[in-house]
């Protein structure tokens, strides 16, 4: 089964804290993990920031919420237990604890509205939503959005230009990856021009140029896709060059023959379509900017120890 979400999960949470004495956050999620059968696939799927387990996330946004509503307390370092309404809760126990059913409960009701516990208010209240997603997989998922946004932004604007500006931008975004030097030496990268040989730009792999990546870059509209017949004329023009590794950038997309072409021939050749350049360079912040950064923080607990 998928990973539960943190609301499936909250009922599960209080049931643990049954019995009265404190609970172990830790030996939560291992119990939890069985009881819903979790694969070891699903047990080890982290975040994207890599440092805990999606699961383990869950279960800790299910017990944050818990202890809003007042149904558990923090006892120590990664332990909690039952309180008096929450023994209350589990003696006529709902199908499912959500977030709409902990709004019944002043201390959660407080927390959503935004109010803090000395009575002020904070700059904005939490929306009242029934969503699947933790809090901060709210947040992630936005970003996709907006970076997804973006990346069709750039995209449209790298078509719109010249030829000669999309050449430039794809050796700005190889040199700001880490190839071919610094920005001072994008001139001498740019090779494109009549009699060029099919390549527009030659890129150093390595600080001292002892070898070479040549760079075809091709602006096409959107559905004009790049064929096998492109890949074999960069072949052959590499094959001028005694070349061994070589880079096709289009902003739109390759046929599926062109990719098998690639892989078919006798040297290394890299395939970037348009959407892939797009979130390269927002990666690398080559034609965007950082507007604003947000910071996901939590409690450190061996501060609190």
């Amino acid at each position: 089964m998928a990973v539960p979400d943190f609301q499936t999960l909250m009922l599960p949470v209080l049931k643990t804290t049954a019995d009265g004495g404190e609970v172990r956050i830790g030996d939560v999620v291992d119990r939890l993990a069985d009881a819903f059968a979790l694969s070891d696939e699903e047990r080890a799927q982290l975040l994207p920031s890599g440092r805990q387990t999606t699961f383990a996330n869950r279960v800790h946004w299910a017990k944050s919420h818990l202890t809003k509503a007042g149904l558990v307390e923090l006892t120590r370092r990664a332990h909690f237990r039952i309180t008096v309404a929450g023994r209350e809760v589990l003696k006529s126990p709902p199908e499912r604890i959500t977030i709409r059913f902990l709004e019944q409960f002043p201390g959660f009701k407080d927390f959503r509205d935004g109010v803090t516990e000395t009575g002020g208010a904070v700059e904005a209240a939490l929306p009242v939503i029934e969503s699947p997603l933790t809090p901060d997989e709210v947040m992630r998922q936005a970003h996709r959005r907006i970076e997804a946004a973006l990346a069709d932004e750039i995209l449209q604007r790298v078509r719109t230009g010249t030829p000669a500006f999309f050449e430039k931008t794809v050796v700005r975004l190889l040199v700001t990856m880490g190839y071919g030097g610094s920005v001072m030496d994008l001139d001498k990268a740019l090779v494109g021009k009549s009699g060029d040989d099919g390549v527009d730009g030659v890129i150093d792999q390595d600080p001292l140029g002892l070898d070479r990546v040549y760079v075809q870059a091709k602006r096409y509209a959107d559905g004009n896709a790049v064929g096998a017949g492109a890949i074999r004329d960069f072949f052959g023009s590499l094959n001028l060059f005694k070349a061994t590794k070589g880079l096709f950038v289009t902003t739109s997309t390759f046929t599926t023959s062109a990719k098998e072409t690639a892989e078919r021939l006798g040297m290394r050749i890299v395939l970037i379509d348009g959407i892939r350049l797009a979130h390269l360079m927002i990666r690398h912040e080559v034609g965007c900017r950082i507007e604003e950064t947000l910071h996901i923080k939590r409690v450190d607990e061996d501060f609190f120890e």
